[in-house]
């Protein structure tokens, strides 16, 4: 609750003297009761609360402006939560004060000559007399604290959240914190988060130990993990399937987490790895170009070709979204692309997509060797939500590849799409392999953490916000994102991560359910 009075702002405990008059006002205290009536003008004269004039049985339906005393407004909280259990103000005791009806209303504003004073339903309760509210509503209405920590994965530059996403928690009540540094590899400065609200720490300890959501963007390393607590809820991109020993370590943290890339919408589409994918996608292709240079190892094929010589040949194994957007920048580079998948629907869209500049192949396994054969570049972009992904090219087939041509694999996050893959990094990308150059960057999207960034956080904010409001409350309501639930209090939710490290694991609504008990001294979830 905030309290205005001559044109300053301040906390309502700080402000005795105008919270005084304003107990006063509402009939607090010995004061005159203030009256609620339909009619701005008849405001004036009323004496004592009518709960039959008050305008419907719904406090959230109010007519606005309603009239408190004389020139005194209150109105109502459109957005307020319905059927929450709130009674009606027509239920109300009509010997109570006008007080009760800020409770009942979310938002309520009353302005007389001089004092102001504004407040929303999740700070009626700091109000020291009158407002009493049920300890679930207190506990679930308090703000929650999200901690950004910097990335700590090798050559990673981005940032979970944009000054941008601190203003929008901020402006719901809620607390940022933010590693000190934690933007600079994605041109935020400190200052920039300051700017909009955050509180900035010194370092990843503190901002462990002070928040109650962690969001990230890759994986949390091992130094991360052992500062994770049962009462956190981490969200970031997991990439669990091909890594048990993070699996098992998540587990013993006893902490909520939630992997960005297998929460779907109402379509079945993973909107939070959309926005990598088409970084990975595009980036693929222009690293296997560059790549294919002589001096980077490669066979010397320029991919767009010169007039009166061939252009470069492009394998793209997958055609969802990292695979139509590595076709995409590989037909702007003027290269000759084909593009497998199994999908014969999707084959068809990206016929109509391309307008027939590029080839498109059902992908079985004699298909992609005689495709290998021609190929300067060979891009995998293979996916299974959540599990790792299958090998479509075997040590064995590398030799019916051209010398020094290039594979890109995509895929590594989830174990890698080629027999022959394993992680590289930024630094060293490259290896190689029977005359064969591997190029497996495992965070390709962190080298333009500009572009990754922005891209990544439009994505992921959406989510954060409703985390934020209600961690079991936004799960429950949405399967899709219920489907992102990967760990819970020492239970694996996820059946792909199950499936592939050979583990048991429980359904996440079932999880959600029984573990609501432990959560409640952080009854944010």
């Amino acid at each position: 609750m905030e309290v205005e009075a001559a044109g300053e702002e301040g906390d309502f405990a700080d402000r005795v003297e105008a919270g005084d008059a304003l107990l006063e006002l509402l009939g607090v205290g010995g004061g005159e009761e203030a009256d609620v009536d339909e009619g701005v003008q008849g405001a004036a004269d009323a004496g004592r609360v009518d709960p039959r004039r008050v305008a419907a049985d719904d406090p959230v339906a109010l007519e606005a402006p309603h009239a408190v005393g004389g020139a005194v407004r209150a109105e109502a909280d459109l957005f307020a939560d319905r059927g929450e259990g709130c009674p009606s103000v027509c239920g109300e005791n009509p010997e109570d004060s006008v007080v009760d009806l800020i409770h009942h209303c979310g938002i309520v504003e009353i302005l007389s000559p001089g004092l102001r004073i504004r407040g929303r339903r999740r700070t009626i309760a700091g109000i020291p007399t009158g407002i009493g509210d049920s300890p679930h509503r207190l506990m679930k209405e308090k703000a929650m604290k999200i901690g950004v920590p910097s990335e700590v994965k090798v050559e990673e530059y981005r940032v979970a959240m944009t000054p941008a996403g601190v203003r929008e928690l901020t402006d719901r009540g809620h607390q940022v914190v933010v590693q000190s540094g934690a933007g600079v590899g994605s041109a935020f400065d400190d200052d920039a988060y300051v700017a909009q609200g955050a509180e900035i720490l010194p370092d990843a300890a503190a901002v462990f130990a002070a928040a109650d959501t962690i969001v990230k963007v890759k994986e949390p390393q091992p130094q991360e993990v052992v500062m994770l607590e049962p009462r956190h809820v981490l969200f970031t991109y997991l990439h669990l399937a091909p890594d048990a020993e993070l699996t098992q370590s998540l587990l013993d943290s006893g902490a909520t987490c939630i992997a960005y890339e297998t929460i779907t919408d109402a379509a079945g589409r993973l909107p939070l790895l959309a926005p990598m994918s088409e970084v990975a996608g595009r980036l693929a292709t222009q690293a296997g170009a560059y790549m294919l240079g002589r001096p980077a190892g490669g066979s010397g094929v320029l991919l767009g070709g010169v007039p009166g010589v061939a252009a470069g040949k492009v394998l793209v194994i997958g055609g969802g979204i990292v695979g139509a957007n590595a076709a995409r920048m590989a037909v702007g580079l003027g290269a000759d692309v084909t593009v497998l998948d199994r999908s014969i629907d999707r084959l068809r869209e990206l016929d109509q997509i391309f307008d027939g500049r590029i080839q498109t192949g059902y992908s079985t396994g004699l298909e992609v060797e005689a495709r290998l054969a021609e190929a300067d570049l060979v891009i995998g972009a293979v996916l299974v939500k959540g599990a790792k992904a299958p090998h479509v090219v075997s040590r064995e087939q590398l030799a019916l590849m051209k010398p020094r041509s290039v594979m890109v694999d995509v895929a590594i996050d989830q174990g890698g799409c080629f027999e022959t893959s394993h992680a590289t990094t930024h630094t060293d990308p490259v290896y190689e392999v029977d005359g064969i150059s591997h190029y497996c960057v495992a965070n390709m999207p962190g080298a333009v953490p500009i572009t990754s960034t922005r891209a990544l956080t439009n994505a992921t904010l959406p989510y954060v916000v409703r985390l934020a409001d209600g961690v079991e409350d936004a799960l429950r309501a949405d399967p899709g994102f219920l489907g992102g639930l990967s760990v819970r209090a020492g239970q694996l939710t996820d059946s792909a991560v199950a499936t592939d490290q050979g583990r048991g694991w429980t359904a996440p609504e079932e999880a959600l359910a029984t573990t609501t008990a432990m959560r409640q001294d952080h009854s944010y979830a």
